[in-house]
């Protein structure tokens, strides 16, 4: 299955629907998708995983890239709803601890709009 994302604003949060493998062919269109929720400072946005079949180590160095411009922009970055395997990847590259998530879309759209 091919990467596809969806941005959509919900409550004054894009929401960054992502879909399919995150990988080496497909990191650049993620990696422009992220430079555009991050474009002005103060942003805050909400990656949802949720439909995500696979992140290689090219995705996770563009989520950590997002992460990195939510905090200099002052703004706030999510992640939620990784599925178990996607999950793994973040636990053992020690990106849990870095970065936050929750595990429910709803959960972090309260969360950031609070």
């Amino acid at each position: 299955m091919s990467f596809e994302h969806q941005v959509s604003q919900q409550q004054n949060t894009l929401l960054l629907a992502l879909k399919g493998r995150i990988d080496s062919a497909s990191a650049s269109a993620f990696e422009q998708a992220v430079l555009e929720l991050f474009a002005e400072p103060g942003r805050r946005a909400v990656l949802d995983f949720e439909t995500v079949d696979y992140i290689s180590s090219a995705g996770l160095r563009v989520v950590l890239m997002a992460a990195k411009r939510a905090k200099q922009g002052q703004g706030r970055l999510l992640l939620c709803a990784l599925p178990q395997h996607v999950r793994e990847v973040f636990e053992i590259s020690g990106f849990l601890k870095i970065i936050d998530t929750v595990d429910e879309r709803a959960t972090a759209l309260r969360q950031l709009a609070a």
